[in-house]
Parts: C-alpha cells; structure tokens; sequence
C-alpha cells in the first residue's frame, strides 16, 4: 500500500491495513508539537494511536514514566533493542518511546529524569518502548506505547522515590 499523495490532494479519513495481525487505520490527525498520530491500533480491547514520532526533546521534556522489568521473562518481553541482552532492575536503566528512541541512536545515552517533586536520577537508554506495535507476543501482548513514554527499571522509580504501584507518573527528562 502507497502512503504517498500528490501535490494538493487530500489524505484519506484512514486506509486499513493488517501488520502482524493487528488491526491498523491510518488516520490523519495534528498535534501542537507537530507529531501527529500514524495510526491507530485496535486488538485485544485495546484502541489508541500509534506513533513514529514523539514531541521535541528540549532540556525539560515532558513525560510519563511507566515501570518495565527489562529482566529474561519480564513484561518488556524480549532482550533489549541495544545490546541484545536482558538487564537487571537494579540497574537505573529506561526504554524510550519510537520517536525518542530515534532508530537507536540514543542507545547507551544517559539521561536525567526528574520527578514533579524535583528530585532526580540518570540512567542508560538500552531499549525502545515501541509506540508503532503491540498486542503480539514480540510485545508481550501488550498495546503500543504512546509516544511520550520514559519506561523506566525499578531502580528507576526507587531513585526518585516514587511508587510503582501507581503506574504511571508525569516526569520530565533531558539528555546528559
């Protein structure tokens, strides 16, 4: 299927498409920053957008940090997209959303994290938190990311003091 338009032709509402046997609409849509949705991903009860692209990194990004287990059978599911390998979370370590993650050239890159309450930790970039694919057994079943995700190791939510039982929390973040 071509995605390509001609000068001055309108996109389309949505084009259906099947990729590992999810459902996808493309959908147009818009977004203040620029990153617009490239679809959207129904299967298992789940329906949101995906995305190839995640807001502008600037030195106080806004996020939400989610909790990973980047260890051989956690919820990340595979080995890390960097290295190949599984790590321990007690390692202060984060996968980023598709269009953070920038094709892996923020693989082992440091960056800073800092809770609402101002307190603040560094860690490795070692994998991506796939905002395009899901709900497949690559991705543990689970639904895409979306594209403002830090998801972060237990060492992660320990350093800045919060509680992963809450799920999700709003952080900013910075390359070092």
């Amino acid at each position: 299927m071509s995605l390509t338009m001609q000068v001055g032709e309108e996109p389309p509402t949505y084009k259906s498409c099947k990729s590992n046997n999810i459902l996808l609409k493309m959908v147009t849509g818009s977004s203040s920053d620029g990153c617009q949705p490239s679809g959207t991903c129904n299967c298992n009860g789940y329906s949101g957008n995906t995305y190839s692209c995640s807001p502008p990194v600037t030195s106080s990004t806004q996020a939400q940090l989610t909790n990973n287990d980047f260890s051989e059978g956690g919820d990340g599911s595979g080995a890390s997209s960097c290295d190949g390998a599984y790590h321990d979370n007690s390692v202060l370590i984060v996968a980023l959303s598709t269009g953070w993650f920038k094709e892996g050239s923020r693989c082992g890159k440091m960056i800073r994290i800092t809770a609402s309450d101002g307190t603040s930790t560094e860690a490795k970039v070692v994998d991506e938190c796939d905002s395009m694919h899901g709900c497949d057994a690559e991705h543990a079943g689970q639904p895409p990311c979306t594209n403002n995700i830090v998801d972060g190791s237990d060492a992660v939510w320990s350093a800045l003091g919060l509680n992963k039982d809450l799920g999700v929390v709003n952080v900013t973040w910075s390359i070092v």
